[in-house]
């Protein structure tokens, strides 16, 4: 079931009324909103809600076997159980297909191939589990109710593709009764509204307008219009991943739960260190605290940082997909990242890349919050505010690390390496006709339209959207159904499925 769809909106309009009129009645809620959402997985394929049963259950049992070990050694034996389980699953759905090939390649040999349907969104709710079961064995929070926990693991909004939430996020919120009047409903119609906008008419257009041909065909395109197909497509995945998580933070707010923020003007990143605090940052935050920290981090030397950022980029990468591309993809972020380091290092800098923040303001709290605006002031840690000699520090890192971005999803949305390198190949072998049909006012219209809109500070847009939320519930309703029109109206036929689903 997608949400820029009739049917979701039919579905919808019954369970927010619904999930109000029961959530003064927390068993029945639960039960309901558990049911809603086993029936928002299921309308895809209902044989993989066995799968999403199983995989509550069995990480119930685990993270209640994990509270209740009596040694340390046995709760790590349990853990480690736990883990092998949830990354056994993922691995026979996931990466069936991409180990027989690799191992038939590696031999010379044919074992054949049976084909295993890939369900929506396990990736995500594998990783909400290990969390789950992670942060019992860490002591960060204790077993939930089974109820709860099934709840968690299923609730439909962020089910198939994220954001990541983690137990100590959600749970709290399941059993802390949120009074309806107390419902964000302006910020959640503005996410709503922009998530259906960037998705339906930003991402479908631009991969429709160049994205699709010049990756298909690239020795059919000059060299400028697969340049602008690579910028394309780092805009269409970030309209239509963003896209989809506004949707999702929208829809949770109007049933009353906060999802924490998945991107932050991603493409105005000044360094690679950046960029991954700001694009799916649920997953940076996820592979930051589960990984690269139990690895080491970068306590125990520059080598050893150096290796872990590596190691967790790759699986960052696999985590995407199984594919040789996607391993590729992360191990040029990899490297990317223990270059900057390494250039700080030299530098004297340690570590600490020039952000927008040592020439702008420091901007307090989180977008997704809906809490009352902080005051601002100057960052007292940050060279002079304006200085010109930052200011162009601040832009040279920002063309280097967008471009650096592009050209690293070259191989993750080519599909495989032959693919991407003729997409490479392309690009520096075709600039003898600059002749183009595809790049047209528009498309350069929409691209750059969409890089500008980032580079407004996050305060202003907190503070239109708190503008919009003082204005009557009926007007906001009105403006929204607007916005939805327009988005309708201004969209290719047909919506395409989120690029994200296949992971």
């Amino acid at each position: 079931m997608l949400f820029p769809t009739l049917t979701f909106a039919a579905f919808f309009a019954v369970v927010l009324p619904v999930s109000w009129w029961l959530r003064a009645r927390p068993v029945r809620w639960k039960l309901f909103i558990l049911g809603a959402s086993y029936l928002f997985y299921g309308y895809w394929n209902w044989k993989f809600l066995f799968l999403l049963a199983a995989a509550t259950i069995a990480n119930e049992v685990f993270g209640v076997a994990i509270h209740r070990a009596a040694t340390s050694r046995s709760r790590h034996v349990l853990l480690a159980a736990a883990v092998a389980f949830n990354l056994g699953v993922l691995g026979v759905f996931k990466y069936y297909r991409f180990f027989i090939e690799s191992f038939n390649d590696l031999l010379g040999t044919d074992s054949a191939i049976s084909a295993i349907a890939l369900p929506i969104g396990i990736s995500f709710f594998t990783f909400q589990a290990l969390s789950y079961v992670i942060d019992i064995a860490r002591g960060n929070t204790g077993p939930a109710p089974l109820l709860d926990f099934a709840v968690y693991l299923a609730f439909f909004p962020q089910l198939v593709a994220g954001p990541i939430v983690r137990a100590t996020e959600f749970l709290p919120q399941v059993r802390t009764r949120r009074p309806p009047d107390r419902v964000a409903l302006g910020h959640a119609a503005v996410l709503i509204g922009q998530g259906v906008f960037k998705k339906v008419v930003i991402s479908s257009y631009l991969a429709s307008a160049i994205v699709d041909d010049t990756f298909a065909l690239p020795d059919q395109h000059s060299s400028l219009e697969v340049l602008v197909g690579v910028y394309a497509y780092a805009i269409q995945i970030y309209a239509d991943f963003s896209g989809y998580t506004d949707i999702a933070i929208g829809v949770a707010l109007l049933l009353g739960f906060r999802f924490p923020l998945n991107f932050d003007r991603p493409l105005t990143a000044t360094s690679l260190q950046d960029f991954w605090r700001r694009w799916h940052m649920t997953l940076s935050r996820w592979l930051r605290d589960y990984l690269y920290f139990p690895l080491g981090g970068n306590r125990k030397g520059r080598v050893a940082t150096y290796r872990n950022l590596l190691i967790v980029m790759v699986l960052g990468g696999l985590w995407h997909g199984a594919g040789a591309n996607f391993a590729v993809w992360g191990l040029i972020h990899g490297l990317g990242l223990a270059g900057e380091r390494l250039l700080a290092a030299a530098r004297g800098e340690h570590d600490r890349p020039l952000s927008e923040a040592d020439i702008r303001i420091q901007e307090i709290g989180a977008l997704h919050s809906g809490d009352r605006l902080a005051p601002w002031r100057p960052d007292p840690t940050s060279p002079t505010p304006f200085a010109p000699v930052q200011v162009r520090r601040l832009w040279l890192g920002r063309v280097l690390t967008f471009h650096f971005v592009c050209l690293a999803w070259i191989p993750f949305r080519a599909g495989n390496l032959p693919g991407a390198r003729d997409v490479f190949l392309r690009l520096f072998t075709g600039w003898t006709d600059l002749s183009t049909t595809a790049i047209t006012p528009m498309l350069l219209a929409v691209i750059a339209a969409m890089i500008a809109v980032q580079l407004v500070p996050r305060l202003y847009a907190r503070q239109a959207i708190a503008a919009f939320s003082r204005i009557p519930v009926a007007l906001q309703g009105a403006a929204a159904g607007l916005a939805l029109a327009a988005s309708v109206a201004l969209a290719p036929l047909g919506v395409q499925p989120f690029i994200y689903f296949q992971f």
